[in-house]
C-alpha cells in the first residue's frame, strides 16, 4: 500500500545520508526499517480504525473497513494491535539505546494523530510529524545519535511533503467530512489549495538543499531534488481537487518523489 512506502521512504533517506562517503546504504538497516514500517503503518491503521469506527461507517470510501462494517470486534482489534506493536518492539530493540528511546517517543504521535481531525483543521501536519520520524531514527540507528543540522531539515522536508500529499488525499473525502464534522487541510484551504501546496513544495525543496549542504552531498543529490521539484510542480499544476480519482492518482504518485530522493542520495554518496 502507498502509505507503507510513504512511511518507509524517509527512513531510507536518512539511512542513505548517514552512509560513509563512497559507500552504499546499510542494507541490514534498510531491511529492518522496512519491516518496522510495515508493522507500524499497520498499527497506525488499526489505531485509526479503532478511533474512527463510527465516522468510517458514514464515509463511502471507508464503510467497508472491518471495524466499521462490524466484521471484527473492538476487543479483537486490541489483540491484533498488541501483536503488531509487540513485533514492532522486537524490531526497535535491534537498534542502539538512543534509537530505542527516540523510536518509543513517536508512539504518542501514532496514538493521538487520529484524534486531531476532531479538534484542528491541521491533522495533516500531525501526520507529517508522525510519518517522518524515520528521518530522525534512520540516522541515529547508523550513527548512534542525531546530527541535527542534517536530521532536522530532512525531517522538515518530510513534514512539508506529507502536507502536500495528504492534503491531496483529503480532498477525496471532503464532502463526507463536511457532513460528519471531520476537519482537514483540504477543508481549510478550499480553492486556495494549489497555492498552499506550492508553498509546502518550495519549503520541502529548500529543506532538502539545506540537509544536502550540511552533509556534503554532491551533484546527483541536487539533480534528484530538481527532479522532485519538477514532479511536484506538475502534480500541483494538473491536480483537480474536485475529482477523487485524480486526487488518488496524484497521492499515489508521491512514491516516485521518495524513490527519486533515495536514488539521488545513493548516487550522490558514491
Amino acid at each position: 500500500p502507498s502509505g507503507t512506502w510513504l512511511l518507509y521512504l524517509p527512513c531510507t533517506w536518512s539511512i542513505g545520508l548517514a552512509a560513509e562517503p563512497g559507500c552504499l546504504p546499510d542494507w541490514h538497516m534498510l531491511s529492518l526499517f522496512g519491516i518496522g514500517a510495515v508493522l507500524m503503518r499497520g498499527a497506525g491503521c488499526t489505531i485509526n480504525d479503532m478511533w474512527d469506527r463510527n465516522y468510517d461507517k458514514q464515509v463511502a470510501r471507508t464503510a467497508s473497513r472491518p471495524l466499521a462494517a462490524g466484521d471484527i470486534s473492538t476487543f479483537q482489534s486490541f489483540i491484533f494491535l498488541g501483536g503488531q506493536l509487540s513485533l514492532a518492539l522486537c524490531v526497535l530493540l535491534c537498534l542502539n539505546y538512543y534509537s530505542i528511546i527516540l523510536g518509543a517517543a513517536s508512539l504518542s504521535l501514532v496514538i493521538t494523530y487520529p484524534l486531531m481531525k476532531r479538534i484542528t483543521y491541521w491533522p495533516q501536519l500531525v501526520l507529517g510529524l508522525t510519518f517522518n520520524w524515520g528521518a530522525l531514527l534512520g540516522w541515529s540507528a547508523i550513527k548512534g545519535s542525531c546530527e541535527w543540522s542534517v536530521c532536522l531539515p530532512l525531517y522538515l522536508a518530510g513534514v512539508m511533503w506529507t502536507l502536500v500529499y495528504d492534503t491531496i488525499y483529503a480532498h477525496q473525502d471532503k464532502r463526507d467530512d463536511i457532513i460528519i464534522g471531520v476537519k482537514s487541510t483540504a477543508l481549510q484551504f478550499k480553492e486556495d489549495t494549489k497555492q498552499w501546496l506550492s508553498g509546502f513544495s518550495l519549503a520541502m525543496l529548500l529543506s532538502l538543499c539545506v540537509a544536502g549542504i550540511n552533509c556534503n552531498q554532491t551533484f546527483p543529490y541536487y539533480s534528484a531534488v530538481a527532479a522532485i521539484g519538477a514532479h511536484l510542480a506538475h502534480q500541483v499544476y494538473t491536480l483537480d481537487i474536485d475529482k477523487p480519482e485524480d486526487c488518488w492518482k496524484k497521492f499515489a504518485s508521491n512514491r516516485t518523489v521518495g524513490f527519486l530522493l533515495f536514488i539521488g542520495i545513493v548516487l550522490g554518496n558514491l
